[in-house]
């Protein structure tokens, strides 16, 4: 039969045994609240910066269907602009785009399939609107033409030229391409004249356009009804 003494080590042993487990759940409880609070703000960090990525996304020229068309009028950045448009059109149809150009001009044939494009996307419900930074020469600023609404930068300028043609070869060859010329040219002084609203006529852009480059100021675009709004 166990004594006195037997019997309190046995209870202090045991109630030592029960602290000591007591405190090792504690240390557990305690590391998986640290864990969870750990992972919880890794996921509360995750979320922010999906959140900040988000936004992000939001606020890019892409997302809101403005295209940026900077250099030069060419084969490659003609099909660049129409390839983005076109997914702009079937993905987001009838909604506005804004055509940005910061460009010096350049061919005459692949602007003018970038132009008859954006009449095709009028004819399908988009409000296209043009706008000129830096400057939108030449090719740039026929096509500048081709917007429902015409804006300007305030300190940027639109040139406008007669037609160049870069052909060599014999007299007639010579003459056969003039005349050609003369046929793109015409059509260009139709699309000015036409998208004025009357405030200039074609004998008045030749006037100004023959044997010299004219740079037209905002103000003076907008004189002429070359664009519709400064700002």
């Amino acid at each position: 039969m166990a004594t006195i003494e037997e019997v309190r080590d046995a209870i202090r042993l045991k109630n030592e045994a029960e602290a000591a487990k007591a405190q090792a759940e504690a240390t557990k409880a305690q590391a998986e609240a640290r864990k969870f609070a750990a992972e919880a703000g890794k996921e509360e960090i995750a979320y922010a910066a999906a959140l900040r990525a988000e936004r992000d996304e939001l606020a890019t020229n892409k997302h809101n269907l403005v295209y940026t068309f900077a250099g030069d009028v060419s084969n490659s950045s003609v099909t660049a602009c129409i390839d983005q448009l076109t997914i702009w059109s079937r993905t987001r149809p009838k909604e506005d785009i804004t055509i940005i150009f910061f460009s010096p001009g350049g061919g005459v044939f692949s602007g003018m399939a970038l132009f008859d494009f954006l009449q095709e996307l009028k004819d399908k419900g988009h409000k296209i609107t043009t706008v000129a930074h830096g400057m939108a020469a030449s090719m740039a600023g026929i096509l500048m033409q081709a917007g429902d609404w015409r804006i300007c930068g305030k300190e940027a300028y639109i040139l406008i030229h007669e037609i160049s043609s870069g052909t060599w070869g014999k007299a007639s060859e010579l003459e056969d391409e003039l005349k050609f010329t003369k046929r793109i040219q015409e059509r260009v002084l139709n699309i000015f004249a036409d998208r004025s609203g009357g405030k200039v006529s074609k004998s008045f852009i030749r006037r100004n356009w023959a044997r010299k480059d004219w740079w037209l100021s905002s103000d003076s675009c907008l004189k002429y009804g070359i664009v519709d709004e400064v700002r």
